[in-house]
């Protein structure tokens, strides 16, 4: 076990990913058929020998709770833990987390036990990183605050947290989400230093902050106490490179922040690739979730080509193209699915609820026969009818429905909503 222990920050309201997230926290979107985004850096902890993790949530969160409570148990011998803090109101402080900072503050009393080190994380990032190597930079650097940071685009840096460094690696000067371009001229990066640090630039020049963050315990209580600083990114690390020793630590793997429903999507269809930039399928570095010991996938009289087909799926006469199928996932006959999401379902219909269905005139859970789903997200224990067409034939970018919605031109449709017979959209 390393002496590091890991807060793992479970994100805001995420109304940016709305609305996968209408019912539930950002790090409990399902993803890549049968993870949650928390499964990342809870797996990447494991793998790195991190065995005492506090997660801290505030919105929607007993889906995340319960995923957590079913997947991750330490035995009594390991010594290890994960302990969720939720928001809470108490007696000295009735307010909700109001930032990153604030959220890690309102816990301090919790992490007085912590070890010496803690490594803070976001629950909703996919990559996989060696926090055993970033660490021993960390200690051996002696830094007081170590940040993992990455090389990107100038067009990509209105979006991050950027930073210079001098050639020793040291954090001088951070500017959270630049606009004008005179400060973006004044942060580009010399190749040189890219470098330095054995990084190809491939036409890259700057370097973003992953909002990943070593602290020795004590500086972090230090920066933390008798202040109301709200947020890392804006606040408390532009003051602190004023006053302690803060390093960046050099990543040039495949890390991508799911913020967003157009960047939800590309990871995905990244994943459909024959050779995706994200690999889950590596023998000795394993993502780990619930265990749902569900039977093999039944596919019968298909054509799938560049697709993900999760366990415990029936899909009968369709064609499948660059989409991820999730868990118990059924597809009737007749059906084409392209570029597309579809996360399954929690749980089988009987034949008698069929039936019922049937009777009523209503679909059944998952996709109906004869359906045309395209660049769609369809979200669990969704009711997709018969001769349906999910398409975006008007092109439009941004529309919001009951039981739908269009964001970035991609049709969403939440979780449990019953999409009618012949619909179009």
């Amino acid at each position: 076990m390393s002496n590091l222990t890991a807060l793992i920050l479970g994100g805001g309201q995420g109304s940016r990913l709305e609305p996968l997230t209408k019912v539930r926290a950002k790090p409990a979107v399902p993803i890549a058929g049968k993870f949650r985004l928390i499964d990342i850096p809870i797996s990447n902890c494991l793998h790195a020998g991190i065995k005492h993790i506090f997660i801290l949530t505030q919105f929607n969160t007993e889906s995340l709770h319960r995923h957590i409570h079913q997947t991750y148990r330490f035995d009594s011998f390991s010594g290890g833990y994960i302990r969720i803090l939720a928001a809470q109101q108490t007696a000295d402080n009735r307010d909700w987390y109001q930032g990153t900072a604030d959220a890690v503050r309102k816990n301090l009393q919790f992490f007085q036990s912590a070890d010496e080190n803690l490594i803070i994380l976001s629950g909703d990032h996919l990559y996989r990183m060696d926090y055993l190597k970033y660490y021993d930079y960390h200690l051996k650097t002696k830094a007081d605050i170590t940040i993992a940071v990455k090389p990107i685009a100038e067009s990509e840096a209105g979006s991050f947290g950027i930073l210079q460094t001098n050639a020793k690696g040291d954090i001088t000067s951070f500017y959270e989400k630049p606009a004008e371009q005179k400060i973006l001229d004044s942060y580009r990066v010399n190749p040189v230093l890219f470098e330095h640090f054995k990084i190809n630039p491939q036409d890259r020049s700057h370097i973003a902050s992953m909002g990943i963050y070593i602290f020795k315990k004590q500086v972090l209580f230090d920066v933390l106490n008798d202040n109301q600083m709200e947020d890392f990114g804006k606040q408390i690390i532009p003051l602190s490179i004023q006053k302690l020793k803060v390093k960046a630590y050099f990543f040039d793997g495949y890390w991508q922040d799911i913020g967003n429903i157009s960047s939800f999507m590309e990871a995905h269809m990244d994943l459909t690739r024959s050779m995706p930039r994200f690999n889950f399928y590596d023998e000795k570095y394993r993502f780990y979730t619930r265990p749902r010991f569900l039977p093999a996938s039944k596919i019968s009289s298909c054509n799938i080509h560049h697709s993900i087909i999760a366990e415990g799926s029936i899909i009968l006469g369709s064609s499948i193209e660059n989409s991820v199928i999730g868990i118990r996932a059924y597809i009737d006959h007749g059906s084409h699915i392209e570029r597309s999401i579809i996360m399954g379902n929690v749980r089988y219909e009987t034949i008698e609820e069929r039936n019922r269905n049937q009777e009523k005139g209503i679909p059944n859970l998952g996709i109906g026969a004869n359906s045309v789903i395209k660049n769609s997200i369809i979200d669990l224990d969704v009711a997709v009818g018969n001769n349906v067409h999910l398409v975006n034939y008007e092109n439009i970018t941004e529309s919001f429905h009951d039981n739908y919605a269009i964001r970035d031109g991609i049709i969403i449709v939440p979780k449990g909503a019953v999409i009618p017979h012949d619909t179009r959209i």
